[in-house]
C-alpha cells in the first residue's frame, strides 16, 4: 500500500504539513498587544432568529470591516482608538454599538427588518421560504449567464496583455510564537522577515516565493494561446524541494465565467455557472455607482453548505451587458476539502475604452493547517495582475509556433531581475523583497542541510552518502517472497552535484532461500544542459539487470521489492529469473509529444513452481504411459521498441532527481510497438506487438470526477504464452488503479485484447448530505473494470505441441486461461479520505468465479494525500 508516485506527487502536501507543524509551537494568541481589540459574535434576524449572511460590519471613520459568514458569525480586529462598531444590511435597520478597547468582546446582534428600504425581497440567511421563482436576484443571475459568451476574453478575435504573477507561502502564527519557534529562532536573518501587516493580528514568515512577468497572446480562430516569459524569479531550496510546478497547479487561474473553477485540485461550481441557480441562493443586497457605472450587488451562498461551492458577493453592470465588475468570495468551513482553514478569492475587472470589462487583478488567499483548530499554519497568497490589453490586433502566425521564450535566457540572471524590478505591476513589501535573500542564506547553513537531508530520507527514500552519491530507496532494503526467501538489497544513484548531464544507478540484492545474487547497473546521459528529468527530456539510457519478477505484475512507479508489497494473498510462487540488456533514447517536445526508441534483449527463465514445458509433454489420458517431459530452461527475445506519447498541456512535479506528471483534464495517448527478431543476439522468435493506451480524467462538477483508461493490444506472430499479453494482476493488499485487484498472477493471457477501467470519485457528494456522515468529510469511490481478450488458434498450445503449455497446478488444474468466452469484470465501492490520506475499497469479482484459487471479495487499501 505504499506508492512512490503518490509520495512524490504529494511532496507539496507533505511540505505544507511540515511547515504547518513548525508553526504549531503553542496555541495562537490573537492579542498581540494591549491596543488590539477583537470583537466577535453572531448576527440574526430579530423576528425569525435566522442567521444573516453578508452583514457589513465596520468601525465608523476607518477602512476596517468584515462580513458575517454562513452561520451569521463574524470577527473583527482593530487597534483604532474608536469605540463604536456598526452593523448594516440592506432591508434591515442599522445598529451601532459601543465596545471597550482592549481584549476580546462578544457582541451578538439581532437586526430588525425595515420594510421601507426593500419591499421586493426580504434578505435573510438560509430562508426556509427561498425560491428561484419570482426572485429578482435569480432573474438577474440568469441574465449574467445568458451574456457570458460576449463578456469573456474569448469573445475577441485577438487579445494581447501583460501578466504579472506573484505567489508566496509563509508560516502563520502570532509574532511571539514565530520568534520563539525552537526550529527557527536560531536563524536571525529569517526572523527579521516576519510580516505583521498582511494579516491583522497575525504574523507571517515568508518561506517560499515566485514571480513571473509575461506577455500573453490569444487567437480565436483557430484557437491558439501563447505565453512569452519576460522575466521570472523563485526561491530555490535545493535539489529535492522543487515545488513551483505543483504550487502552480494548486493555484490555477480563476475564471469566473467558466462553469467550473479548479482550486487546490478540486472543482468548484462558479456562481455564474449555467446551473448556478440550482445549487446557489442569490439575493440582491445593494446598488452602487462606481466611476459612473451602475452596479447591482448580488450576495450568494450554497443551498448545501458541504458542496463544492462559494459564498460571497459579485457586482454586475446594469448597462445591458450584465458583465461582472468585481467578485469577493470564499470557501465555506463545511466544504469537503482537506488541510484548508480559510480560502478567499477577490477578482477585479476594469473597463476598457470599448466599454467592456476585462480582468485586471486576481487575488487568492489561503490558510493551511494540519489540525483544524490549531492557530498556527501556513499562509499562501497568489496575486495576478493584468494590464496593457490590446484587442483585435493580429499577430504573425509564426508567433504561436515558436517555443515559449524567456528574454535574456536562463543564464542572464542579472538582466532578468533588472527587467522584473523595473516592470513589476506592484512593488514588493519589505518581507517579500527579503525572502529571496533570506532563504538563500538558510539553504547554505549546515543545520538546514541536515534537516533537508533527513526530510529527503522520509519523503524520497534516499540518504546522501557524500556530495556525489545517495543511498536508497530505503523501502527496498529488505523484503521477502516464496522464491528468494529473505531478500536484502543495497543501492543508490549519483546526484546532480556529481553531474547534471549524467546519472548512474546501481543495486545488488541477495536471496537467502535461492542463494542467488541479483544486480542492476544503469546510466543516463542528457543531451540538453538540464537534468535528465527536466522537461523537455532528451536523454539516452543504458542498463543491465539480472533479477526476479512476477509475470503479469505491473505496479506503476512502485519498486517491486518494496517491503510492504511482500505481503500477498493466495499462492505466489510463480516467478521469473530475468536477465535484460536495455538501451533507449527519449526525445520530448514542448508541445508535450514525445517518442522513445530502443532495443531490449531479454532472457527469462521460470522460477519457483513455474515451469516451461512443451505442450507435447502434457499428461496423457488415464491408462496411458506418461511421456517424457520436455522442459525448456529459458527463452530469449531480441526486440526493437518504439513508444509515441502525447499529453496535451501536461505539467509535472519536477525535482532535480525525479519527475512525475500531474493529472489534468486532458487525455494522454500512448502508443507502444515492439518487433522481435529471431536469430539476432540469440532471439528465439519473430513477432510484432502493438498497444494503445488512452487515459483521461473527466470532471463532472458537483458529482466529482472519473479517471477513465481504455487500452487495446494485438500481437502478430506465433509465440509461446510468456510472450503473450499477461494481464496485469494484483495479489497484494494494495489497491492498484490499473491492475485487476482480484485477478491472480498468470491467470489470463491474450494475443488480442481491449479493456476499459472507470474509477469515479464522488468527492463527498453523497456523504455530505447524510446527517451522520457529513461532518467526517469522507469521499465515495466506485470502480468498474472490464477486459475482453482471446488467443488465436496458432498461439493456443492445444493446437501446437511445440508451444509451451499453459501452466497447471500439481493436481492438473489449469493456472492460466484465455478470455475467449466472456470478459473479465470486477467492480468496487470505496471510502476515501479516511484520516485525510487513506482509501479502502471492497472489490467484487463478477466473472470466472469457478477458476481455482479465486477470491470473489476482497479489501484493498491505498495511501493518497490530496486536498
Amino acid at each position: 500500500m505504499y506508492s512512490t508516485k503518490n509520495v512524490y506527487v504529494n511532496t507539496l502536501h507533505i511540505l505544507v504539513c511540515c511547515l504547518a507543524f513548525l508553526a504549531l509551537g503553542a496555541n495562537f494568541n490573537p492579542l498581540q498587544a494591549q491596543s488590539v481589540t477583537t470583537i466577535k459574535g453572531n448576527i440574526k434576524d430579530a423576528l425569525t432568529k435566522e442567521p444573516l449572511i453578508g452583514v457589513s460590519i465596520f468601525i465608523p471613520g476607518t477602512t476596517l470591516g468584515t462580513t458575517s459568514d454562513l452561520e451569521g458569525n463574524y470577527a473583527l480586529k482593530t487597534n483604532q482608538a474608536q469605540n463604536k462598531i456598526q452593523f448594516t444590511y440592506l432591508g434591515y435597520k442599522s445598529v451601532t454599538l459601543d465596545f471597550t478597547p482592549g481584549g476580546t468582546q462578544v457582541l451578538n446582534v439581532q437586526l430588525e427588518s425595515d420594510a421601507k428600504k426593500l419591499k421586493e425581497v426580504v434578505i435573510k440567511g438560509r430562508s426556509k421560504n427561498y425560491s428561484n421563482k419570482n426572485n429578482p436576484a435569480v432573474d438577474l443571475i440568469r441574465l449574467v449567464v445568458d451574456n457570458k459568451s460576449k463578456n469573456r476574453m474569448e469573445s475577441y478575435d485577438f487579445v494581447q496583455y501583460q501578466q504579472y504573477d506573484k505567489l508566496q507561502l509563509a508560516l502563520s502564527n502570532s509574532p511571539e510564537k514565530l520568534r520563539n519557534n525552537i526550529l527557527l529562532k536560531r536563524y536571525d536573518f529569517i526572523m527579521k522577515n516576519i510580516d505583521t501587516t498582511t494579516l491583522p493580528g497575525t504574523g507571517i514568515l515568508p518561506l517560499y516565493m515566485q514571480e513571473s512577468l509575461s506577455q500573453r497572446f490569444y487567437q480565436k480562430d483557430p484557437e491558439k494561446r501563447k505565453t512569452v516569459v519576460q522575466a521570472e524569479k523563485k526561491v530555490d531550496f535545493g535539489e529535492f524541494v522543487v515545488i513551483n510546478s505543483y504550487v502552480k497547479h494548486m493555484y490555477q487561474d480563476v475564471d469566473i465565467y467558466k462553469n467550473n473553477i479548479t482550486i487546490l485540485t478540486n472543482q468548484f461550481l462558479s456562481p455564474i455557472a449555467d446551473l448556478a441557480p440550482t445549487f446557489y441562493r442569490f439575493y440582491i443586497t445593494d446598488t452602487v455607482v462606481v466611476d459612473g457605472q451602475k452596479l447591482t450587488e448580488l450576495s450568494f451562498s450554497p443551498k448545501n453548505e458541504t458542496d463544492f461551492l462559494f459564498t460571497g458577493k459579485l457586482y454586475v453592470t446594469m448597462d445591458g451587458n450584465y458583465a461582472v465588475q468585481k467578485v469577493d468570495m470564499e470557501v465555506g468551513k463545511k466544504v469537503n476539502i482537506n488541510w484548508v482553514r480559510d480560502l478567499h478569492i477577490n477578482l477585479d475587472f476594469d473597463r476598457l475604452p470599448n466599454g467592456r470589462f476585462n480582468l485586471s487583478k486576481s487575488v487568492m488567499k489561503t490558510e493551511f493547517a494540519v489540525v483544524d483548530k490549531s492557530k498556527g499554519g501556513v499562509y499562501g497568497e497568489r496575486t495576478v495582475s493584468y494590464k496593457d490589453y490590446r484587442i483585435n490586433q493580429p499577430q504573425p502566425a509564426g508567433l504561436y509556433e515558436e517555443d515559449d521564450l524567456t528574454k535574456g535566457g536562463p543564464f542572464a540572471k542579472e538582466q532578468t531581475e533588472a527587467f522584473l524590478a523595473a516592470n513589476r505591476h506592484d512593488s514588493l513589501t519589505f518581507s517579500e523583497a527579503n525572502t529571496y535573500e533570506s532563504i538563500d542564506s538558510l539553504r547554505n547553513t549546515k543545520s538546514f542541510k541536515r534537516t533537508l537531508d533527513i526530510a529527503t530520507l522520509f519523503i524520497a527514500g534516499f540518504k546522501k552518502a557524500g556530495p556525489y552519491f545517495e543511498i536508497g530507496p530505503v523501502n527496498t532494503f529488505y523484503s521477502f517472497n516464496p522464491v528468494e526467501g529473505f531478500r536484502l538489497r543495497a543501492g543508490g544513484r549519483t546526484t546532480t552535484t556529481f553531474s547534471q548531464k549524467v546519472m548512474f544507478e546501481t543495486y545488488a540484492a541477495y536471496g537467502f532461500k535461492d542463494e542467488k545474487w541479483k544486480y542492476f547497473l544503469g546510466g543516463t546521459y542528457s543531451f540538453t544542459d538540464r537534468s535528465i528529468f527536466a522537461f523537455p527530456v532528451r536523454a539516452l539510457r543504458v542498463n543491465y539487470q539480472k533479477d526476479t519478477k512476477i509475470p503479469g505484475q505491473d505496479l506503476q512507479f512502485i519498486q517491486e521489492d518494496n517491503f510492504l508489497l511482500s505481503f500477498k494473498r493466495g499462492t505466489n510462487d510463480k516467478w521469473l529469473y530475468n536477465e535484460t540488456y536495455n538501451i533507449d533514447y527519449l526525445h520530448e517536445f514542448r508541445n508535450r509529444f514525445s517518442f522513445r526508441v530502443g532495443y531490449r534483449n531479454w532472457k527469462q527463465a521460470p522460477a519457483g513452481s513455474l515451469e516451461y514445458i512443451k505442450a507435447s509433454s502434457t499428461p496423457p489420458q488415464e491408462g496411458e504411459p506418461a511421456p517424457e517431459v520436455n522442459r525448456v530452461d529459458n527463452i530469449t527475445t531480441s526486440e526493437f521498441r518504439l513508444e509515441l506519447r502525447w499529453a496535451p498541456h501536461e505539467e509535472y512535479v519536477q525535482g532535480k532527481l525525479y519527475r512525475f506528471p500531474i493529472v489534468n483534464r486532458y487525455p494522454v495517448f500512448t502508443l507502444r510497438a515492439a518487433a522481435g527478431v529471431k536469430g539476432l543476439f540469440n532471439g528465439d522468435y519473430d513477432y510484432q506487438n502493438l498497444t494503445l493506451n488512452v487515459a483521461k480524467r473527466f470532471y463532472l462538477s458537483q458529482l466529482g470526477y472519473s479517471d477513465v483508461i481504455a487500452e487495446g493490444g494485438y500481437i502478430f506472430g506465433k509465440v509461446p504464452f510468456p510472450l503473450l499479453a499477461i494481464h496485469r494482476a494484483n495479489q497484494t493488499y494494495s489497491y492498484q488503479p490499473q491492475s485487476y485487484n482480484l485477478m491472480n498472477f498468470l491467470e489470463f493471457v491474450s494475443d488480442q485484447y481491449a479493456s476499459i477501467n472507470i474509477d469515479h470519485c464522488f468527492n463527498g457528494f453523497i456523504f455530505n448530505k447524510l446527517p451522520l456522515l457529513k461532518e467526517t468529510k469522507l469521499r465515495e469511490f466506485a470502480t468498474v473494470k472490464v477486459l475482453y481478450g482471446k488467443v488465436r488458434e496458432e498461439n493456443d498450445p492445444k493446437n501446437d505441441p511445440e508451444l509451451l503449455a499453459f501452466p497447471t497446478y500439481s493436481t492438473g488444474l489449469p493456472i492460466t486461461y484465455s478470455l475467449d468466452k466472456k470478459p473479465y469484470v470486477e467492480a468496487s465501492l470505496g471510502v476515501g479520505n479516511i484520516f485525510k490520506f487513506f482509501r479502502l475499497d471492497v472489490v467484487k469479482r463478477l466473472t470466472y468465479l469457478d477458476n481455482p484459487g479465486v477470491s470473489e471479495l476482497g479489501l484493498r487499501g491505498r495511501f493518497k494525500f490530496d486536498f
